[in-house]
């Protein structure tokens, strides 16, 4: 059988306050954020955020995403990217480095299909983690913590991961 789950990310202003979502169902979804990121920083976090969540899951993941510079990140650009010590082809450091090196380990060892689905467009999963995600971001513009959701049992919290230019929260929301 394989774990299905949508991941989004959104920033107010970009950068500006963000946030980002998994969302598997109304009983296992995570959401976080910073008080300025951009909204690729929230897009991938998610993704990073679900794979670590589901690390222990023993079925292959299929992630749907409406952010084509996350697919095309981790499904073709990077493995250039690495060949090159984390440059893109005209000789630019790629951004957002760290979270995307994190993903490759992540990544490894693990059966993930990406899926596009067209953000704003009626998909109920990719529609509830642009909920939460925007709802983080929200909630970081007016200084309060936001609800980071019940994430899933039995799964640990993702690692802190230094993002290019965003500032950390004050204090890690407590994630279970």
């Amino acid at each position: 059988m394989t774990l299905t789950a949508a991941a989004d990310g959104s920033a107010l202003g970009n950068p500006g306050p963000a946030g980002w979502a998994w969302v598997i169902d109304d009983t296992r979804w995570r959401a976080g954020g910073w008080p300025r990121a951009t909204n690729n920083q929230g897009e991938l976090m998610a993704v990073l955020d679900l794979l670590h969540a589901t690390a222990d899951v023993d079925e292959p993941l299929h992630v749907l995403c409406d952010s084509q510079y996350v697919i095309n990140s981790v499904t073709q650009w990077m493995p250039g990217w690495k060949r090159r010590g984390w440059r893109k082809a005209d000789g630019k450091p790629v951004l957002n480095r760290e979270l995307l090196e994190a993903l490759d380990v992540a990544l490894a060892g693990r059966e993930v299909k990406f899926e596009w689905v067209k953000g704003h467009a009626g998909h109920p999963l990719n529609e509830a983690a642009d909920d939460r995600a925007r709802a983080a971001a929200e909630a970081f513009q007016r200084g309060t913590a936001p609800d980071c959701g019940p994430g899933l049992a039995g799964a640990a919290p993702s690692p802190e991961v230094p993002v290019e230019g965003a500032r950390p929260q004050q204090a890690p929301p407590t994630l279970f």
